[in-house]
């Protein structure tokens, strides 16, 4: 139980929590619509109940389906399975516009419950995914030596302060992806950085690599594997019509990244990480990119007026 005290009082800890939040609620637009219709039928002093017990239900079910997956992971070649149905999950997401299942309403309180449960289960299998290879590479990255405890900690924490923000925020994270296309980019790319670390760490890639391959198949992965997600979403997007500003931008934002996190990480990575500097330039990069982008927006939107 030590360990396990002084791991949550790392930075890295809440850095691997924040993210599995972040990846949860990027991908939960379509059950958001799904509790908000299942529920919208309901007397007005049950819906509050009905959100908040039906969120509740479908949380236990995924936590228990997440740790089976996460588990399955540490088998040859389900990370790698795993990693190309994540990359199928990031691509879908950036090509389709999210929209929420047909749902009836539910007529009691408890039928509502039941449709939120068993609509959020069967619609879930892309968070499921993300979420077990998230926890699956940021529990090695906190204590190696206690990774399975802490994958479990950090799925179940991560799934727990999710799902409540999922039920309060529905109708505003709806807003912002739709009003704000480069999130629901940046969350694919994020899914691809994700796939790709995860499939970098198959144990079976250990018998056909070198050292010197697997270590630069480690540190490159993730990068890639968000380059491959845009990449394969520019292709097909452009197929139909063309790029919006904010599909665009969401490239410049993942290349802008990469660039800089391998230059911080030259400076400040090595056997001991300085974490506070390298996400200390993180951060400032965060608020850069948004300004940048915020500034892109009032251009591209003032020249469309002129136009």
């Amino acid at each position: 139980m030590d360990f396990f005290l002084q791991d949550m009082m790392h930075a890295p800890f809440w850095i691997a929590a924040v993210q599995i939040i972040g990846v949860n609620i990027i991908l939960s637009g379509d059950n958001a619509v799904v509790i908000a219709m299942a529920c919208m039928t309901l007397p007005p002093k049950q819906r509050l109940w009905g959100m908040v017990l039906g969120a509740g239900v479908a949380v236990l079910l995924r936590v228990v389906f997440t740790l089976v997956v996460a588990e399955a992971m540490n088998y040859p070649f389900l990370k790698l399975v795993g990693g190309a149905l994540l990359f199928w999950v990031a691509v879908k997401l950036v090509t389709e516009d999210s929209e929420g299942e047909g749902v009836e309403g539910g007529e009691t309180l408890w039928s509502a419950v039941r449709i939120v449960a068993i609509a959020d289960i069967v619609m879930s299998l892309d968070n499921v995914i993300a979420i077990a290879a998230s926890a699956e590479m940021a529990a090695a990255r906190v204590d190696i030596a206690n990774a399975a405890t802490i994958k479990a900690t950090l799925i179940i924490f991560g799934l727990a302060t999710s799902v409540p923000l999922i039920v309060a925020g529905s109708a505003v994270l709806m807003a912002l992806l739709s009003r704000f296309r480069v999130l629901v980019w940046a969350g694919g790319a994020l899914l691809g950085w994700v796939a790709g670390d995860i499939m970098a760490t198959d144990p079976v890639l250990a018998k056909v690599l070198s050292e010197g391959q697997l270590h630069l198949l480690h540190d490159w992965g993730g990068p890639v594997g968000g380059i491959i997600v845009l990449g394969l979403g520019y292709i097909m997007v452009g197929r139909h019509r063309a790029l919006i500003l904010d599909e665009i931008l969401a490239g410049v934002a993942l290349v802008l990244w990469i660039v800089v996190d391998r230059i911080s990480d030259g400076l400040f990575g090595g056997a001991t990480p300085d974490l506070t500097k390298i996400w200390g330039v993180r951060g400032a990069l965060i608020v850069a990119m948004a300004i940048g982008y915020a500034l892109c927006r009032v251009i591209w939107h003032a020249e469309k007026q002129e136009a």
